[in-house]
């Protein structure tokens, strides 16, 4: 079994099948992609996953338990974090007190703004998030305003930030969505010395082919709503029925 198990899971939304019988396994300490052209039910699948639609039919289990109908500060609590197609960062903090909201609630188990002004003598607080802020290297840029940030830097920061929570599973949805070319390749050589160095999963929803091939060891491609095929990405590279899906190829 894998540390994430989606079973028989449906969703529809009126007259729409947005997922039918999705099946899906995900290997602890692997990072898996799922990919499909547009209206392949990804991001519904995505928000199934995260607890924030519930299927009509079918289970999600994180490590056993279930997902389905839990808050994000509960799905946080499991080990799960989420990074969304746009950076969710706090734009008018600096980057480090960015940083110290995920380290703070780690440690207390909530966190509210304005008690940013208590961590100031908290200096296990301080060391986490300078530590993590240099592991993203973004330690020189500590005192800049997010707002400011390239949006590599804002992705970068980001990620850093469900890190200081210590996740087992990250679930990336689009991480490179928006970027130029060498903020990409830097979010995949992050993304591959995170997947190398900690242990956690990685579970990542992407267009760019590129990104993907890079990172995956598994891929799964749906199509309308259903899998499609999974395997390893160079037997996806060539398989018809990805052809098929993507340029409309008559598969044989």
């Amino acid at each position: 079994m894998g540390i994430l198990e989606v079973k028989n899971v449906g969703k529809r939304f009126g007259g729409l099948q947005a997922l039918g019988d999705v099946n899906l396994s995900i290997a602890e300490g692997s990072v898996h992609a799922i990919i499909g052209p547009n209206g392949a039910g990804k991001s519904t699948l995505l928000n199934c996953l995260v607890g924030k639609l519930i299927p009509d039919t079918g289970s999600v289990m994180f490590d056993g338990q279930s997902v389905l109908g839990r808050k994000p500060y509960e799905i946080n609590q499991m080990g799960i974090s989420r990074v969304f197609q746009t950076p969710e960062i706090f734009g008018d903090l600096t980057v480090m007190e960015n940083m110290l909201i995920p380290c703070f609630a780690k440690r207390d188990g909530a966190f509210e703004l304005n008690a940013i002004t208590r961590v100031v003598n908290q200096h296990d607080v301080i060391d986490k998030a300078e530590a993590m802020l240099s592991d993203m290297n973004m330690i020189e840029k500590r005192h800049m305003h997010a707002s400011s940030l390239s949006r590599g830097d804002k992705r970068r920061l980001e990620i850093g930030m469900c890190l200081a929570q210590d996740p087992r599973l990250l679930l990336l949805d689009e991480p490179t969505a928006g970027m130029a070319r060498a903020d990409t390749n830097n979010t995949i050589d992050l993304l591959k010395q995170i997947s190398d160095e900690r242990d956690i999963t990685i579970a990542i929803i992407e267009h760019d082919m590129h990104v993907v091939f890079s990172l995956a060891q598994r891929i799964t491609v749906l199509a309308q709503g259903t899998p499609l095929v999974e395997d390893t990405p160079d037997k996806i590279k060539g398989h018809p029925k990805v052809r098929e899906a993507y340029l409309g190829e008559t598969a044989h």
